[in-house]
């Protein structure tokens, strides 16, 4: 291992992660290292690690290199290994920009839940094609405290419970994740939304991420919420034949999340690169003592 580690930190709506450029695949990342990375007192500090590496030096993406030069290799802040992280694709682009390996326009990006379309837009927002919903079958339920709501399940490449509540204070301190039941609906854990209502076809959320607690923004979650709401307000774009826009208002910031007939939905919002450097090899060794 070199003495020193390139680093980058950026945020997605004030979800934020420390970016690892690893184009060769080189880095022995180790769930013990990324929560090192993520921790916000001892560490550099941040909800994930974006790990930036060729589709065709990582085994999980050599089958996707053909479409996707580069693959995100997302880690929760515990170091737990996600299928996917909205925001932190739109992060993921920002840094390709930054770093002069794309330019303005559209991209392809490989991830654990397959190929996402990017457009970096000259305003500076990035849109993401976040893939279709699934909505499984059966009933959920998540509790807070003495009460309980009726969630629905939505699937965005990762798992997510939505339930509507009347205030977001309901949610709680969301230190640990929400109970949901039954357990055999999420065997490996669950994102959580409590959403409120702001205007028509705008909404707000709360959110506790698998692995990560409570986040400043999801940008899957955001996607599920809107699924969700779509199908609570009777606008369900396979069925009405038009495109169903919502605006979801997280604690970082704003998401326009856009679902079209086809069921392919894209998500809108700002990535920022906040600042670059290198980490000591040292101290990371030290702290995995």
């Amino acid at each position: 291992m070199s003495t020193r580690i390139a680093f980058l930190k950026g945020h997605g709506t004030e979800n934020d992660f420390v970016i690892l450029p690893d184009p060769e695949n080189a880095l022995d990342l180790s769930p013990a290292a990324v929560a090192a990375l993520c921790d916000r007192r001892a560490g550099i500090g941040g909800d994930g690690v974006l790990r930036v590496v060729r589709s065709a030096a990582h085994p999980e993406a050599r089958a996707m290199a053909g479409e996707a030069e580069w693959f995100m290799d997302y880690r929760n802040g515990d170091g737990s290994i996600a299928e996917m992280c909205g925001n932190g694709t739109r992060v993921f682009a920002r840094y390709l920009q930054h770093a002069g390996h794309v330019t303005e326009g559209d991209l392809a990006i490989a991830t654990r839940a397959g190929v996402k379309t990017v457009h970096i837009a000259k305003d500076g927002d990035i849109t993401i094609g976040m893939g279709r919903a699934r909505l499984p079958e059966g009933d959920v339920t998540v509790t807070v405290g003495e009460r309980s709501w009726p969630a629905r399940n939505v699937n965005m490449g990762n798992p997510h419970a939505v339930a509507f509540v009347a205030d977001l204070a309901h949610a709680g301190d969301l230190y640990a994740p929400p109970p949901v039941s039954p357990a055999s609906a999420y065997p490996d854990g669950v994102n959580v939304e409590f959403v409120v209502d702001r205007g028509p076809r705008h909404v707000a959320m709360r959110v506790h991420e698998r692995g990560s607690g409570e986040t400043r923004s999801c940008g899957t979650g955001a996607c599920a919420v809107a699924v969700a709401a779509a199908r609570r307000d009777g606008a369900d774009p396979a069925v009405t034949g038009t495109p169903a826009t919502y605006t979801v208002d997280v604690p970082g910031g704003r998401l326009v999340i856009t679902e079209r007939p086809d069921g392919e939905i894209e998500m809108t919002g700002s990535a920022v690169i906040v600042a670059e450097g290198e980490i000591d090899a040292e101290w990371l060794a030290q702290a995995l003592g």
